[in-house]
């Protein structure tokens, strides 16, 4: 505070605002000065304060001034009301942007299997959110692998029945991972390793050789990258690690068996 109130360059800093937003504001009546210093210069107090709070919210969700000034003006809705409002509202966009996150996934992991289909197809099957320009960076990690080259020829023959079946696939065998999980099998139990082998069998099945080494470098991935592990996160928070441990230990069985 200074002397008895903000000044229009105080408010300005602690708003992160410019000075000539609040200039603004003042001509169009959405946030007025409380009144004017000795030397004429406008002059905020709390009151203005925690409406132009309310502004900047408003304004991050993307509603147009004049909207949020009809808003705050409403007279028949109080501040309780206004927060439970905003709840609502943040959890809308929280909502939309894990969608978003679940549509870039699901993009990298199109590119990731060289799926071969129109660009309405993939829009369809992997949601609307869907952008082909996410499909670059699998390109340049595994471009060069024998394993991208099989998946690439595997799955040029497949058709949009072909990967509506393999995503229904997919989703089913995450469902059980995280059955697993939740109901506290431990990741080297005969049910967690089980659901490993699902997974590792969907990946050699559909797309390329996937021994157990190769099962167990995937699962390492998914630590290593935030990108994945946000995937399995989202599913369950802690179903990342768990599926690791429970990967390399049905990999272990797996190459026992094996010497046996």
């Amino acid at each position: 505070m200074d002397g008895e109130g903000y000044t229009v360059g105080r408010l300005a800093a602690i708003a992160g605002v410019t000075v000539r937003t609040l200039h603004h504001y003042d001509r169009i009546g959405l946030l007025s000065p409380d009144g004017r210093t000795p030397a004429g210069y406008r002059c905020y107090g709390e009151a203005e304060l925690d409406r132009l709070q309310q502004i900047l919210f408003y304004r991050e969700l993307g509603f147009p001034l004049e909207e949020i000034a009809a808003i705050l003006d409403d007279r028949t809705v109080g501040p309780s009301e206004h927060l439970r409002r905003q709840r609502e509202l943040i959890g809308d966009r929280i909502r939309k942007l894990e969608e978003l996150a679940a549509a870039v996934e699901r993009a990298m992991e199109a590119r990731t299997l060289g799926i071969q289909l129109t660009p309405e197809e993939k829009f369809e099957v992997f949601g609307a959110d869907y952008q082909e320009d996410w499909e670059d960076e699998a390109r340049q990690r595994w471009g060069g692998s024998a394993a991208w080259q099989q998946s690439r020829q595997r799955t040029a023959r497949y058709t949009k029945a072909d990967w509506e079946r393999i995503k229904a696939e997919a989703d089913g065998i995450n469902d059980a991972l995280v059955a697993a999980f939740t109901a506290g099998s431990a990741p080297g139990s005969e049910q967690a390793m089980a659901v490993a082998e699902q997974h590792r069998q969907h990946i050699g099945l559909n797309f390329y050789d996937c021994g157990p080494a190769m099962h167990r470098c995937l699962g390492d991935m998914y630590l290593a990258d935030p990108r994945f592990t946000e995937t399995y996160e989202k599913l369950a928070p802690g179903l990342a690690q768990w599926l690791r441990d429970a990967v390399h230990a049905n990999a272990d069985r797996l190459e026992r068996a094996r010497e046996d």
